[in-house]
């Protein structure tokens, strides 16, 4: 298999990274990897995608411990479900109502609208994933969108779609 065909079977790929993120708000970060799933065509409506993730961002916070920020729907206008990362540039945070303050890794969890537990077992092992610290500070420190591609599939491995 080619790493181009193994991109189109995984729920990230180094396409779907944006590392240096320079976000001014959670509306921001989100278009930003919307338009990146957008691109590769994972997500066949920009607009109505988004609208869908900010009606599920306004129903309950997004942020999780440790400056995660976990935007996510389930919509009519994806392809497949799939992921985008967005590692802030220092400096950067965005508040996605996490208790312990604002995130400064987002990752926008993109699954058809008939998915429905698709979507939930994707959050939910990702969480897992997530409020394990060193899990978060590679993502953090990583510094390569290879890499950070790499760790987010490498969690959802048995995750067969």
């Amino acid at each position: 298999m080619s790493s181009l065909d193994r991109y189109e079977t995984e729920l990230t790929n180094p396409g779907l990274v944006i590392l240096e993120m320079e976000a001014t708000s959670k509306e921001d970060a989100t278009a930003q990897l919307a338009a990146k799933l957008y691109e590769q065509g994972r997500v066949n409506d920009l607009a109505g995608f988004l609208r869908h993730v900010n009606a599920r961002e306004h129903q309950m916070a997004t942020g999780l411990p440790g400056g995660i920020g976990l935007p996510h729907a389930r919509s009519d206008y994806v392809a497949r479900t799939s992921i985008a990362v967005g590692v802030t540039k220092f400096g950067y945070s965005l508040d996605f109502g996490a208790v312990d303050g604002p995130a400064t890794v987002v990752l926008l969890i993109a699954t058809p609208a008939s998915s429905f537990s698709e979507h939930l077992e994707v959050l939910a092992t990702l969480a897992r994933s997530l409020f394990k610290e060193n899990f978060r500070e590679s993502l953090r420190r990583a510094h390569d969108t290879e890499v950070i591609a790499e760790l987010i599939n490498s969690t959802l491995i048995f995750f067969d779609h």
